[in-house]
């Protein structure tokens, strides 16, 4: 029988762990080949966010037309990103998840850690690059995206005579795509050297003090997810259909833990399966992609209500209204690889006057969260992006009902 990459992905998970916790003092020869493949996914991210975006601004014939599904697509992200983040609050004020776990009992303190201010307006002003070559180097997916949508947007405007260009960006585009496929495909080594190491070097009992911040992180999840599915419904669709045809993209998502490693799957699956127009998902799908994470936010919400739970912080009403700022923000700043959002909280939490040092304990938890929470942004990105195509009448019904 041949199994999917999704079980392989599943197989090499537990498989990692098991032999991270029965060969522990050996956990270390797994780190390399861990990091290895990490690397390769930070590889494939920067390539791949410029020219599918590029190449999804390309395709878009007219700026009226890229303007009118640009806003809805926008208006629809921002909607479902604000609810996340405050499905997230919400659920971690309730259950408070921080009171559960002491990060002194871990070699780890952060009630005397230095605590560093980052603010709103410089958060913003950083997403237009000086430098859009250095962006790409140093791994700024949102300079990369701005710097794509203008450069797509003065090609548009050139006329014919960009002709030749957009020919080899849509060359360019397919190969970047064939070197995602092939570093998906050795997703199932790299997980299992991931979890090997992680167990080997942490112990199934941190991992398993941690146990009430995932119950609360998948909860949040799985409840998002299901307001795709309202969402959806809410567009005069049947949900179940728009769930059943998305589910190969969602196990890509899955496996690799990358939004960005879906996008040429999730692009074909959305045109041939759901009937979303070329032009829509060419554009909608790698846009939500780069600034559509409503997993990655419901994420950091909680994390960051989690280490003021542990610090003993109450959060004033100014904070809260910060962290939905800088959670949205920070949500649309993961880079789209494995632990992205664990990166973008040490944007979050000196945002409302937290420390960083606590970070490193999550780790433990974050590689199994992290397939949970790309499904959810990935799911995300379809469900907009099928909206958005129903809402500008050049969604194949016919073909979304067969």
């Amino acid at each position: 029988m041949k199994l999917n990459l999704w079980q392989k992905v599943l197989i090499g998970m537990i498989l990692g762990a098991i032999c991270g916790y029965v060969f522990q003092e050996y956990h270390l020869i797994a780190k390399p080949i861990a990091t290895i493949y990490m690397n390769m996914v930070r590889m494939i991210v920067i390539p791949t966010v410029f020219f599918a975006i590029l190449y999804g601004v390309t395709n878009i014939s007219d700026i009226s037309s890229l303007g009118r599904i640009g806003l809805k697509a926008t208006a629809i992200y921002a909607v479902a990103t604000i609810i996340a983040v405050t499905l997230g609050i919400v659920l971690a004020s309730f259950f408070k998840p921080g009171l559960a776990v002491q990060l002194t009992n871990h070699g780890l303190d952060i009630t005397n850690a230095t605590i560093t201010k980052t603010t709103l307006s410089g958060i913003i002003v950083d997403m237009f690059p000086t430098n859009p070559i250095g962006a790409m180097a140093d791994g700024n997916t949102l300079q990369v995206v701005v710097f794509a949508f203008i450069l797509g947007l003065a090609l548009i405007l050139t006329g014919e005579k960009a002709n030749d260009a957009k020919k080899m960006i849509s060359s360019i585009t397919s190969v970047v795509f064939k070197m995602v496929d092939l570093v998906i495909k050795t997703t199932p080594v790299g997980v299992f050297a991931i979890m090997m190491w992680i167990v080997g070097a942490y112990g199934f009992s941190l991992i398993l003090s941690l146990g009430k911040l995932a119950a609360v992180i998948m909860t949040a999840f799985v409840i998002q997810y299901l307001l795709f599915g309202i969402m959806i419904l809410i567009s005069g669709l049947n949900p179940l259909k728009f769930y059943k045809k998305t589910f190969n993209i969602q196990t890509i998502a899955f496996a690799t833990s990358s939004s960005k490693a879906t996008i040429a799957t999730a692009i074909g699956d959305l045109q041939n399966k759901v009937g979303v127009s070329k032009r829509v998902a060419g554009f909608i799908l790698p846009l939500g992609a780069s600034i559509n994470m409503t997993g990655s936010a419901i994420y950091i919400a909680i994390c960051a209500l989690f280490f003021a739970q542990i610090a003993g912080i109450e959060l004033t009403s100014h904070q809260y209204i910060i962290l939905i700022i800088t959670s949205t923000i920070g949500s649309i700043g993961s880079a789209g690889y494995p632990s992205g959002a664990v990166l973008m909280l040490a944007m979050v939490l000196p945002s409302i006057g937290l420390p960083i040092e606590g970070i490193p304990l999550i780790m433990g938890i974050d590689r199994i969260l992290d397939m949970f929470r790309t499904v959810v942004n990935v799911t995300g990105d379809c469900a907009a992006t099928v909206m958005v195509d129903k809402l500008d009448h050049s969604l194949d019904i016919k073909k979304y009902n067969d």
